[in-house]
């Protein structure tokens, strides 16, 4: 079946392949020789032409036809001598079924009419009144002519079968891939917003402690310093805790990858596929209360006001999430002791509308690192900030402006479409 299977064209060493058939058919036509049967003994030249035949047949798949028409040579006066004709027939038969299973069907008839024609008119010459030998040789031709044509028709459609499999296996890989990618640039982008968040957060009120003590040591305000220090470490116990369970996710993964036995891409993607059931509960909009009081905390006068219910998960994660950077970029930019961040939440048009602006004197600031592409940091080097916020609005299908405010400050305006189900609520 692998010989059969194998396309003829392009198998390893084809010619040495055939130069052994060859021998062995010349060989099987001296054995059948030897064992007499009907027929004459051929002569010393019907020998030389029946051998001379079978060369050709070592070149039948680099020039089927041509071996055709080398064997025919041979064996047309072969036969017109008056030899054994059974002898040439295994030769002939193995020519003929080469060109039918390498060429086109138009090609093999054609084949067939052109040794058809001139077997008749030999037939007719040698023995006129066989007309059974006429119908039998026949047969014989066009039998092995829709063998060849047979198996070249099963070889297409076993190699159809492994390139399907081969593209479903490249397409299995590819999508493995994308779906790695993607979760690594989920976790990237949730590490991103935890970490920056929460650092920001740590780092104001850190100054405002600092403040505290170092503003008038004369008179130090201990219910002051105490107060900071606890909301750092209020600060400290949520990052942790957001910060073990994107951990827990990534060991979900690795533990997926390690049962796999393969760190490659296959086991990736067994780990991925799962991905959404390991990511564990998404924040949402229930949490913006908790955002608006951290930055409450770090001294900016937050205002928020959620016009929306019912709101999915995703559509809820990824607004918690622009949210939360853009308060992040709003009090680490702000520039005042005084700012104010209003933040709003309403759903119109099948949508949900996130509002972030705040009357810091930091737009310039923040204006430029959305030119560059992300929220830049303190020492003025580029961050993925408002890079972020805008891929949180494309994964649910929304868009994400940023810039400054039409009067003062910074604006961050997101529309995130919801699903028809909540349309129709």
């Amino acid at each position: 079946m692998a010989a059969i299977n194998r396309e003829p064209l392009t198998a390893p060493h084809r010619t040495r392949n055939d130069a052994v058939l060859a021998a062995g058919v010349a060989v099987l036509a001296v054995a059948l020789a030897l064992m007499g049967g009907k027929g004459t003994w051929p002569s010393p030249l019907g020998w030389t032409l029946l051998l001379a035949g079978h060369v050709p047949l070592v070149w039948r798949r680099r020039s089927p036809v041509v071996a055709l028409i080398g064997v025919a040579a041979c064996v047309a006066p072969y036969h017109a001598l008056d030899n054994n004709h059974a002898l040439p027939i295994p030769a002939t038969l193995l020519a003929l079924y080469t060109v039918a299973a390498t060429g086109t069907v138009r090609r093999t008839l054609l084949t067939g009419v052109a040794v058809l024609g001139p077997t008749v008119i030999l037939n007719g010459l040698t023995n006129p009144k066989g007309a059974l030998e006429f119908l039998r040789i026949s047969g014989w031709i066009i039998a092995v002519l829709f063998i060849g044509i047979d198996v070249r028709y099963y070889r297409r459609y076993v190699a159809s079968i492994v390139d399907r499999a081969e593209r479903a296996e490249r397409t299995r890989e590819e999508e493995a891939r994308r779906r790695v990618a993607e979760e690594r640039l989920r976790i990237a982008r949730d590490l991103h917003d935890l970490l920056a968040h929460s650092i920001t957060l740590i780092g104001v009120q850190t100054s405002v402690a600092a403040h505290v003590l170092t503003a008038d040591p004369d008179r130090l305000d201990r219910k002051a310093v105490a107060q900071a220090l606890d909301d750092i470490a209020g600060t400290c116990r949520t990052a942790r805790g957001e910060l073990r369970t994107t951990l827990e996710v990534l060991r979900a993964h690795d533990a997926v990858v390690g049962v796999g036995g393969d760190p490659g891409v296959g086991a990736g993607a067994g780990s991925v596929s799962g991905a959404g059931d390991m990511r564990g509960p998404l924040p949402g909009i229930d949490g913006l209360a908790g955002l608006a009081e951290s930055g409450r905390v770090a001294g900016a006068k937050v205002e928020l006001s959620v016009r929306a219910d019912g709101i999915p998960p995703s559509v809820g994660a990824a607004a918690y999430r622009i949210v939360q950077e853009a308060l992040t970029n709003a009090v680490r930019h702000g520039g005042r002791e005084d700012l104010t961040v209003r933040v709003g939440l309403w759903t119109a048009d099948g949508a949900l509308r996130v509002s972030v602006t705040d009357d810091g004197t930091g737009g310039g600031v923040n204006g430029g690192a959305n030119a560059g592409g992300g929220a830049g940091s303190s020492d003025g080097t580029p961050g993925f900030g408002l890079v972020g916020m805008r891929e949180r609005a494309r994964s649910v299908g929304g868009t994400l402006d940023a810039g400054p405010g039409p009067a003062e400050g910074f604006e961050v305006t997101a529309t995130l479409p919801l699903p028809r189900e909540d349309k129709a609520r």
